[in-house]
Parts: C-alpha cells; structure tokens; sequence
C-alpha cells in the first residue's frame, strides 16, 4: 500500500469517513481539501440503482448549470455552408465539414463538444468508432443534432454540460471548480442530482439514488447523505 505524504495526511485528517455529509458542507469542504496549484475540476460522482445493459435503463441528458462550469469548451459545428455563419457568431471555436471530418479521421479530436445539424448526420455517421468512445458523437437527445447551431453553441458556451450513466452504473460529471464559492458549487449540484432524478426510469427498482460524492481532482472523496438530497 503507498504511504499518504503530509499533505494528503491533512487532507484526509479534515474529512470524517464514517460520516455522510450535507450538500451544504461537502461544497465547503471540497475548498478546504484541495492540494492542487490548479483550479481543480470539482465533480460529482452519482451511483444510480439502474441496470445499464438494459436499454431503457440508460439514464443520459444534459442540464444547464447556473452558474456554469468555469470552463471554457472548444466547440466544433459540422454544418454546410449556410449554417456556418451562424455557428461562428455564436462563438463556435471550429466551423465546417469535409475538411473536419477527414482530420477526425485522422486522429483529431481536440475539441469538448459536437454540434451538428440533422443533414450532414449521414457524413458524420462513419466516425462513430471515433468519437462514440470519447463521448463525442452528437446526439438529437443531448441537443447537439439541430438545425439551431447558434442557440446550441450558447447553451454549450453558458455551462450546458451532457451526462450519462456508464456500465458500472454510475453517473461522473464536473459541476465547477475549487475556485467557485459553495454556493455556487452547491446549486450547480442540485440542479444536476434533480436532472438525474427527473429521468428515473420507470423499470428501475429499488433506491434509485444509491450513492454520492463529491471530489476535486485531486482530494479524496466526501460522502453525501443521499437521504438529505432525496427529500
């Protein structure tokens, strides 16, 4: 087992593991256990009561968080000609098609978000071994396929951020950084949970919402008290 430096030793010292926390406090706290130099992603990781392998137990969507996520995304339109203008007074970083598509063949995926209009989808469908593993492919059900580019690259711009359960059966998503206030940390969490619990499927037994935690990128975990989300 590797040894805990000082640093980490005082990190873990701050946090009671046998104790579940508020939302409250773990936005608070997740400031106070941050090491890193960096302004640290902070993330929820939500455990679901869900079968993944099931197809409608595949809990995915998006959610805008109010006070976004402190990042700025590279967003990438593959459009034709008469959308691209549109794409690019929206503030998309990338605008185009053929040319794009070819470098994504190429190996080329330096961008956060694919936003595409319904009819180029049979172009891009062929880079679907590509981009599906990095959460990449757009999607009607993510709102990255539409013929409204420009309002797309403002909610994507503004902190609208795609979500979806793994096979683990596990939703992780990054809710801000260490540098925002609790407040902001908290109600960006809020408005995620209750987008999750929003899609609870119908088929679903059982506790649905089976564990929370929340981490910065380089702080252990803090345990939420699920039951305090819930109500």
């Amino acid at each position: 087992m590797a040894k805990l430096n000082k640093k980490r030793k005082l990190v873990e010292a701050k946090i009671d593991a046998s104790k579940q926390y508020t939302l409250k406090e773990a936005s608070a706290l997740v400031k106070n256990i941050n090491t890193a130099k960096f302004d640290a992603s902070v993330d929820l990781h939500i455990r679901l009561g869900v079968d993944p392998k099931k197809a409608d137990q595949q809990v995915r969507g998006t959610v805008s968080l109010p006070h976004g996520t402190g990042k700025t995304k590279k967003v990438l339109v593959l459009c034709n000609p008469d959308k691209e203008n549109d794409a690019k007074s929206a503030g998309a970083d990338f605008v185009g098609l053929d040319e794009f598509i070819q470098k994504i063949e190429g190996g080329w995926t330096d961008v956060d978000v694919i936003i595409a209009t319904p009819t180029v989808m049979p172009k891009i469908g062929k880079l679907g071994k590509i981009l599906g593993p990095r959460n990449l492919m757009p999607n009607p059900k993510t709102g990255t396929v539409t013929n409204d580019v420009a309002a797309a690259v403002n909610e994507v711009k503004g902190g609208k951020i795609a979500f979806k359960v793994d096979k683990a059966g596990i939703v992780h998503a990054s809710i801000g950084r260490v540098s925002f206030d609790p407040e902001k940390i908290m109600g960006n969490s809020h408005e995620l949970i209750n987008a999750i619990i929003r899609l609870k499927p119908s088929t679903a037994k059982g506790i649905y919402l089976k564990g929370v935690s929340m981490a910065s990128s380089m702080s252990p975990g803090i345990a939420i008290d699920t039951k305090t989300l819930q109500n």
